[in-house]
């Protein structure tokens, strides 16, 4: 296991390895990675909290359908989800005409990589985010109301900060998830250069032409990895 990535670092990070960094079709992958990445992980803290709370806090008709309907993407391979999306926002989707008629085109463009993102790594977030709901004694809500606290008052003071270590911890995993993703975007948004190419796209793309962009976008992301899993374990700490 360790192989293969020590030998990727000690090919990836050498003395070609800075200019190469900046050059066009590295920058562009990382601009593009970066923009759509933080696009989704906005909407998933939009979309995916108020849904968390929901699960753990409300039993209602269908909540588990709901539940494996949001975990479902989990075990969808990614070229799934990208059919999928396709036939769900393509132009000849079942939404992509009516959008198309506004003037709105989703699939091959920064959108749709950002849809892509938000459908295959939101449900790590809502599943971290629901354990966190479900962690602590909803009396502790209960004493907040007691002593005065409006709804809004207590989810905000009480209720998030509570949970907010669960939180981090599902944000930083949907995002690793989100850098990693291949299949559903190459399906749905193409690999259009400082456009819809993300890093994935770009090491695929540079595989067949150029092996230093690969090589340096991969050690890149194998850093970066390293990071996020690194910060991964003291969130997890600091939660316990």
């Amino acid at each position: 296991m360790l192989l293969p990535t020590l030998t990727l670092l000690l090919r990836g990070v050498s003395s070609d390895f800075f200019p190469t960094l900046l050059s066009p079709v590295v920058t562009d992958a990382l601009r593009v990675s970066v923009l759509t990445s933080g696009a989704s992980l906005g909407l998933t803290v939009l979309l995916g909290t108020p849904a968390a709370w929901l699960l753990a806090r409300r039993r209602f008709f269908g909540h588990a359908l709901l539940e494996t309907l949001l975990d479902l993407p989990i075990t969808l391979p990614p070229v799934v989800a990208g059919v999928a999306l396709l036939l769900a926002f393509g132009s000849r989707g079942w939404l992509g005409q009516g959008l198309e008629l506004a003037g709105i085109n989703l699939a091959f463009s920064p959108a749709a990589v950002v849809l892509a993102l938000l459908f295959t790594s939101a449900p790590f977030y809502i599943r971290a985010a629901r354990a966190g709901f479900s962690a602590y004694d909803p009396d502790t809500e209960a004493a907040a109301r007691v002593d005065g606290a409006g709804e809004r008052g207590v989810f905000f003071r009480v209720t998030l900060p509570l949970a907010l270590p669960f939180l981090l911890e599902g944000l930083v995993l949907a995002w690793a998830r989100s850098l990693g993703e291949f299949g559903a975007t190459i399906l749905f948004a193409g690999s259009l250069q400082g456009q819809t190419r993300t890093i994935t796209l770009a090491i695929y793309s540079a595989m067949e032409s150029d092996l230093k962009p690969a090589l340096v976008l991969s050690a890149v992301m194998v850093i970066f990895a390293f990071g996020l899993l690194l910060l991964v374990r003291l969130l997890a700490g600091w939660r316990r």
